[in-house]
């Protein structure tokens, strides 16, 4: 009977597949090496008696895709029915295969892909698919088939991966424009925790990863298990315990009303849920980490910096002032010059004119040519803004198409941001928007593009087909219009912002270069923001800009050092009027450009290490090279601390067998100790389990020091 383990990255799944059943994980979690097949059929076999309980006995063990019919009383894998009937399938295995081999008693691999086969009699057809990748991700992921001549309904398709009792508290996140990635903990107690998001986005507060792991895990310690729902439009992740203890985390594509009815023939393929188990969250991250910076195609550490313009400029779009600023920016350091909203037909203010994307002749009489031109003269990269799902009422578009607008009936949703939404899931409307974006794209020398999606998707209906629901169709459209449009410029970048980090999340980036965090670059909040993007992703990923000393979104006012301290632990860019920097300012900014630059290949392809510290004002953090030949580190106050200096530093991640020079980088501490100024040699070991004194940071301050390693050992 077919018993499989797959091994990678220090992780073993042990998946149970026996008697003709969907597959049921048994162990996920720590490398069980030399796994024989005596104690995989022990392991196998150990199932829970229950004593004094009308329940089912053994307990049932819910697979990937949970079945109502085996006695499991928890939240099912598949709902749905024929018009009522056939609403609980009874799936029996058709086939088993290991990476394309058929599986018959115990086998053990490496990284591997686990197909199993099913059906629920000449109904449905069901494949499941587990995958433990080469990082010690595993994800999984199933596609259901009607067989039968009336139309299936869908309602939900979800699978979920089971957690031990010692996992018993939750972290997942909120927050909302302009404070994204917000975290939250709880315990994990019987019943459900559900997270349904049904914004047509990942949205803002959506809960990104949810991690069930030992109380009061940390960045370093607790085991932890976490799961990913790698879809953009609706989505749902839930943890979930049931009477008897059994524990399972998991999640898939939220489907509205009839949305997914399937007719004879018909499939429906939900989205991949991924899971990382680790010892600590920084270990969580880091698979997550790998997995990204090994797609392809793969984004390189050596990034471009970036200037966009919307906040120097906004919808003033002046030939003469936007090249005073590329010259500017050049003169600074800047590689990629970014023209943002404003360009095209009557966008003047965000009231009119989205869904035209045609340069406008009023603003732009001779097309974006001298502004192209004189940017790429200076040596930088040209990148444009487009916002291609959504439409103003005020537009040609809109007019000429009214039935475009997704809608639950005759009349359109309320409006946000005076904006509706063009359902691409219709073909014409598909065909309009990627025509007029490659007729763009062909005229000019545009090598970027930062694609927006500012409005959440409120009564997402297809007008023409009764207002049926269209978020599921809108978001397979939306990734094969990326697909094409990337197909035909093989070597242009592209960068996902919605409203800012709306929509942050795996299936997106299988596909886009770039998220942008947040629409507020404020650096106080930013801190926090960028500490918990990276939960999933990468710093490279992340847009993380310098923008003006007083932030347009909150009003605080913060200095240069700790703006660009900030910013440079991401993809680093330019928001600013750098015709109102003073001189001082303008060196200063260079320097740190070029101090990103010197450092790139560390902030931008090292291991990601946040600290736990007492003090939530007190953030420490770097980034660590694979090698672990060189780190950067950064000390932050948010507000005032007591006590100040608030204990010793520590820093983690290093060869503790290893002798390391700790050197300031000048600024940012206003009272040191005198390793600060003289630097100090030590090593691995003594930086994380003693440390050293701390600097004095003031309130909203970053200091920086670097870690580099002698030649000999400790």
């Amino acid at each position: 009977m077919p018993v499989v383990a797959l091994s990678a990255a220090g992780v073993t799944v042990l998946i149970d597949v026996r008697d003709g059943r969907l597959p049921a994980i048994v162990h996920w979690g720590a490398a069980l090496p030399d796994l024989d097949p005596a104690e995989a059929e022990t392991l196998t076999d150990a199932a829970a008696p229950v004593l004094g309980s009308n329940s089912l006995e053994p307990v049932p063990r819910p697979g990937v895709l949970p079945e109502h019919h085996l006695g499991w009383t928890g939240r099912p894998g598949i709902r749905g029915s024929y018009a009522g009937r056939g609403w609980s399938p009874f799936f029996r295995t058709t086939s088993v295969l290991l990476n394309g081999e058929p599986v018959d008693g115990f086998l053990a691999s490496g990284p591997g892909v686990l197909e199993v086969t099913a059906a629920d009699g000449d109904r449905l057809g069901l494949t499941v698919l587990l995958e433990l990748l080469p990082t010690g991700l595993l994800r999984a992921r199933a596609a259901l088939t009607n067989h039968a001549a009336d139309t299936y309904q869908l309602d939900d398709l979800v699978l979920a991966f089971p957690v031990p009792a010692e996992a018993a508290e939750l972290l997942d996140f909120g927050g909302r424009h302009n404070f994204e990635r917000r975290p939250q903990r709880r315990p994990l107690t019987t019943g459900t925790h559900l997270r349904e998001n049904r914004k047509g986005r990942t949205g803002a507060d959506s809960a990104y990863l949810l991690h069930a792991g030992t109380p009061g895990f940390g960045f370093a310690d607790g085991a932890i298990w976490a799961v990913h729902t790698a879809w953009s439009g609706n989505h749902t992740h839930y943890a979930e315990r049931v009477f008897t203890g059994e524990q399972l985390i998991g999640g898939g594509e939220l489907l509205l009303p009839g949305e997914v009815r399937l007719a004879a023939g018909e499939s429906y393929r939900g989205p991949w849920l991924y899971g990382s188990h680790g010892a600590g969250l920084d270990e969580v991250a880091r698979r997550f980490h790998r997995h990204l910076r090994a797609r392809e195609p793969r984004v390189s550490a050596d990034r471009p910096v970036t200037l966009n313009v919307w906040e120097a400029v906004y919808f003033d779009h002046d030939l003469d002032k936007l090249t005073d600023l590329a010259e500017r920016a050049a003169a600074a350091g800047v590689e990629r010059y970014v023209l943002d909203d404003g360009w095209f037909g009557s966008r003047r203010s965000d009231r009119s004119g989205l869904g035209d994307w045609v340069v406008s002749a009023d603003v732009w009489p001779r097309g974006l040519h001298p502004l192209i031109d004189r940017v790429r003269k200076l040596g930088m990269q040209f990148g444009l803004w487009f916002e291609p799902e959504m439409v103003n009422p005020d537009s040609d578009l809109a007019r000429a198409h009214p039935e475009w607008i997704m809608a639950a009936r005759d009349v359109w949703p309320v409006e946000s941001r005076t904006q509706q939404v063009l359902n691409i899931g219709i073909p014409e409307a598909y065909e309009h928007v990627k025509s007029q974006i490659l007729a763009v794209l062909a005229e000019y020398d545009i090598s970027y593009i930062k694609w927006d999606h500012n409005r959440d998707l409120i009564e997402a209906g297809t007008q023409s087909d009764g207002g049926r629901p269209g978020v599921h169709a809108q978001t397979l459209a939306f990734y094969r219009l990326l697909d094409e449009i990337r197909a035909a410029h093989p070597g242009l970048e592209i960068e996902s912002c919605s409203s800012g980090g709306a929509r942050v999340d795996l299936g997106v980036l299988e596909r886009t270069d770039r998220i942008w965090v947040s629409d507020n670059i404020d650096p106080h909040d930013r801190q926090s923001m960028l500490r918990w993007t990276t939960q999933l992703i990468p710093p490279e990923f992340m847009g993380s800009h310098i923008a003006d000393g007083t932030s347009h979104t909150t009003g605080r006012r913060h200095d240069l050092g700790f703006r660009a301290a900030t910013a440079i632990f991401g993809h680093l860019g330019i928001e600013w009027d750098l015709s109102e920097a003073t001189a001082e300012e303008s060196a200063e900014l260079a320097g740190w450009i070029a101090f990103f630059k010197e450092h790139r290949g560390l902030l931008l392809g090292g291991d990601l290490v946040r600290m736990d510290t007492a003090d939530p004002n007190i953030l420490v953090h770097g980034v660590v090279s694979p090698d672990r030949e060189h780190a950067l580190f950064a000390l932050v106050a948010l507000d005032s601390v007591a006590p100040d200096p608030p204990g010793r530093l520590r820093l983690r991640g290093l060869d503790p067998a290893r002798r390391y020079v700790v050197s300031p980088v000048p600024g940012g501490a206003v009272a040191a100790p005198s390793w600060w100024n003289e630097s100090v040699t030590i090593s691995g070991a003594a930086l994380e389990h003693v440390g050293l004194a701390f600097p004095r940071i003031r309130p909203d301050q970053a200091a920086l020091c670097r870690v580099d390693a002698t030649q000999g050992p400790a």
